[in-house]
């Protein structure tokens, strides 16, 4: 009994004796430290765009004075309507920011019918007469715009605009009791403005979709010349409603559209 005894505590003995052996060859696992918050990287909008736009617009003609000869300078009057027409324009900005960009446009308003008519004598009779012609136009913009932040792809605007138009008349035809008679269309330089709002949609990272009103100004100018006693006439100008959509491409830096890719480092481990 004594010579077991003996013989189990040196088999104790010799099993602690491996144990630091053991733990030498064990190998602490890594530890994985805390995951760092991911960082967001956005490029800074910002670059040159090109764009083009449709619209249909009308115009709220505000009357023209022409000179009566024979008269001790009287001034007659026409007044009369545009018809509705479209437009096509194109231009090239820079977008400054997120809040702010600029262009430079060139719009071509197609030919709007107008049809108007006077009131005078035909001889010493009262008369009325009747007249037609149609205008056509371009139009030229310095542009400056304030992007409202976008949201959900949306990106309300507003802007304004400086710049000139040229005014091209048709020959102004007008019938009376006298007969039919007709003044020879004029154009020319005119000084214009405008304002506009709308809300432009990121279709892809460099093209967006615009949709907007402009109002524009245009100046009065000679409208027509001289014919059958009667002539020139000047009208006073246009106020020009217009419902616009186009297409801007940015071809260098960015739109805007592009989402914030988040980056998150990788895992760094002790060993």
């Amino acid at each position: 009994m004594f010579r077991l005894g003996i013989a189990g505590l040196a088999a104790v003995l010799a099993s602690g004796a491996a144990l630091p052996a053991l733990a030498a060859d064990y190998v602490e696992p890594p530890v994985v430290e805390a995951p760092v918050e991911p960082v967001v990287y956005a490029p800074n909008v910002g670059g040159w765009y090109i764009r083009g736009d449709i619209d249909y617009h009308w115009s709220d003609f505000r009357g023209a004075d022409y000179v009566l000869y024979g008269t001790d300078g009287e001034m007659g009057n026409l007044d009369g309507d545009l018809k509705g027409a479209m437009s096509l324009g194109a231009g090239i900005g820079y977008q400054v920011n997120d809040y702010f960009r600029v262009d430079l446009t060139g719009d071509y308003f197609f030919s709007a019918d107008f049809d108007g008519s006077t009131e005078g004598f035909c001889g010493d009779v009262p008369c009325t007469s009747s007249d037609s012609s149609s205008v056509q136009a371009f139009l030229m913009l310095a542009n400056a715009y304030v992007d409202l932040g976008t949201y959900n792809g949306f990106t309300p605007y507003v802007g304004a605009g400086i710049g000139g138009a040229y005014v091209k008349w048709d020959n102004l035809v007008n019938n009376d009791d006298n007969g039919e008679f007709t003044h020879d269309g004029d154009g020319n330089w005119r000084f214009a403005y405008a304002a506009m709002a709308g809300v432009s949609y990121c279709l892809t990272d460099t093209t967006k979709l615009d949709v907007g009103y402009r109002f524009s100004h245009i100046d009065g100018g000679q409208m027509f010349g001289y014919t059958a006693n009667a002539g020139p006439g000047y009208d006073d100008g246009f106020n020009t409603h217009e419902v616009r959509a186009g297409l801007r491409y940015q071809f260098s830096g960015s739109n805007g559209c592009v989402a914030p890719v988040p980056y998150e480092p990788a895992p760094v481990y002790k060993q």
